[in-house]
């Protein structure tokens, strides 16, 4: 395990060979009439927008089951689907609901989510499908059930009875749970699992729903020749499945099951204090003595969901910053040694090619640098990152790689307007002067620049192409509340579809980023496109 000799010759991966654009758009973050963006009809014709304007790729962040904080990089599973995101009026059409089961889900607040309100009244319609289901008053909706239940049994059945034990333990981590109930290997073997196996069938029921759901979706973009890219945490939440169910797999004291260390990020210019995440850390030792299975099956759980995954937090496959468990900050943390290239070269023995990018944001260190050149993976670039500085800048566009991935910002990242408005009067000039433009339309500006990019994939926020400002952002590192709430309204996408989508696949074409095929009743393009905006 470790590092070991670098650079091989061809690297490891080669996929990233086209260039094409994308939309990155979390399906929480859809519209629709209860409390969340759900897959449905909204995210059908949210795809098929994106299609008609020259995209190939859609981006959402992870899909898990997410818990207190409601961050999507914090889940239950690293397996599962999030049950929220399930449409509920697909289980009426199929007979599972009664029409007026839907009635107390109908929030008001269509621009927020609202996940107190989910947690309340969407977890008791979705027992009553499944009663519905288990009593026969209706068939199963997408495949037959027990098939699904055979084909996911590497984890399904452990994530089942996790969620059911959570519930029964009126959602207590399962370290508060009773002894005999602390690990699926002794709650397997406690009365408990009987106690609550219709509560479990009914959570392996609710990731059939998502599955088949979800599976109908992706099928409509491929037809449509659009790809769906994921997204992978390196590190997974400690009141998890994952961590309940393997527990030698993670750096756990034997005797109290808590970690002895966790994962974060040391202090740097933007933190004193660096940045202390908690997850628990990985024993890789334990993982490279079997050939890292449990990576290879949540990378082929992943591969079943998306076309392209990204893997978070890249960094820490080389060396990753561990702080003591209790401590205060992450200032007393030291770097350790991660797998390095020995785990993608078990990556690319189990998965021909795989299509992988790597979140390599940040200041990585030498051997991170040639980590990823060994590995051949694209890494990130991000523009909002680039200005204000000296021409070195790696975001820059004129020191990108064709090998990139390039966004104006991430979900972690203000909008462009936003981040437009907050930074000093240098950095704006600075941008000005470089895309020689006024900053009045900055959204447009920052699309235009990631679709010139030398980089072979530009991927857009949603809340880019229609120019929002800083009430649309999606997440604010570091902070508790109010975030991953933003919902996008339909008007909104029907404006930016009637206004736009011409030029976007203008612009795709004349950077190289989409071959278009003549659509019915189109006009010829101008010769000098102007932004929509303008």
């Amino acid at each position: 395990m470790g590092q070991t000799s670098f650079l091989p010759t061809p690297p490891l991966f080669n996929w990233l060979n086209q260039r094409a654009a994308g939309v990155l758009l979390h399906p929480t973050a859809l519209p629709g009439d209860f409390g969340t963006g759900t897959l449905d009809r909204h995210a059908t014709q949210f795809v098929e927008f994106l299609a008609a304007a020259g995209f190939r790729y859609w981006q959402v962040c992870p899909l898990g089951p997410t818990g207190y904080g409601d961050s999507p990089y914090q889940c239950f599973s690293s397996f599962a689907g999030n049950p929220y995101l399930i449409d509920l009026a697909a289980l009426v059409r199929a007979g599972l609901l009664a029409e007026n089961a839907l009635d107390p889900l109908r929030l008001s607040n269509a621009d927020r989510v609202d996940y107190g309100a989910l947690w309340r009244l969407k977890w008791p319609i979705l027992f009553q499908a499944h009663e519905s289901f288990r009593r026969g008053l209706a068939p199963a909706p997408y495949g037959d059930f027990a098939a699904f239940q055979q084909k996911y049994a590497h984890w399904l059945p452990a994530y089942g009875l996790f969620q059911a034990l959570k519930d029964h333990f009126n959602g207590k981590p399962w370290w508060e749970w009773p002894v005999e109930a602390r690990t699926l290997a002794a709650a397997q073997n406690s009365p408990l699992a009987a106690l609550v196996a219709r509560r479990s069938e009914a959570h392996q029921f609710f990731q059939y729903l998502f599955f088949g759901q979800w599976t109908q979706l992706k099928a409509h973009a491929t037809k449509l020749g659009l790809g769906i890219i994921g997204d992978a945490p390196i590190f997974v939440a400690l009141d998890s499945a994952d961590v309940w169910a393997a527990p030698q797999l993670f750096q756990l004291d034997p005797k109290t099951g808590r970690p002895l260390a966790v994962a974060g990020v040391p202090p740097d210019y933007f933190s004193a204090d660096g940045q202390l995440w908690g997850n628990p850390l990985y024993d890789w030792p334990a993982h490279a003595a079997d050939g890292y299975a449990w990576w290879l099956a949540r990378l082929q759980s992943n591969f079943d969901l998306y076309d392209i995954v990204r893997l978070d937090h890249f960094r820490g496959f080389d060396t990753y910053w561990s702080i003591p468990a209790g401590a205060p900050t992450a200032k007393g943390g030291k770097w350790r040694q991660g797998p390095g290239l020995d785990f993608f070269r078990a990556v690319a023995a189990r998965f021909p090619n795989p299509k992988i990018i790597a979140e390599d944001l940040g200041e990585p260190a030498p051997s991170v640098t040639a980590l990823l050149a060994a590995t051949g993976l694209p890494g990130m670039a991000v523009l909002q990152f680039a200005f204000g500085d000296k021409p070195t800048n790696p975001y820059l566009p004129h020191n990108h790689q064709a090998n990139s991935v390039v966004y104006p910002g991430t979900h972690d990242n203000d909008t462009t307007r936003g981040w437009y408005t907050s930074v000093d009067e240098k950095t704006r000039n600075h941008l000005r002067r470089y895309l020689r433009v006024s900053g009045a339309e900055v959204s447009w500006d920052f699309v235009r620049a990631a679709y010139a990019s030398v980089g072979n994939l530009a991927v857009i926020p949603l809340q880019d192409l229609l120019s929002l400002d800083a009430e649309a952002r999606f997440n604010t590192p570091g902070t508790s509340e109010g975030n991953w709430q933003w919902r996008y309204r339909p008007a909104q996408l029907e404006k930016l579809k009637n206004e736009s989508t011409a030029y976007l696949r203008e612009i795709g074409e004349l950077y190289g980023r989409f071959k278009p095929a003549a659509l019915p009743g189109d006009k010829v393009a101008a010769a000098c496109p102007t932004d929509p905006a303008s």
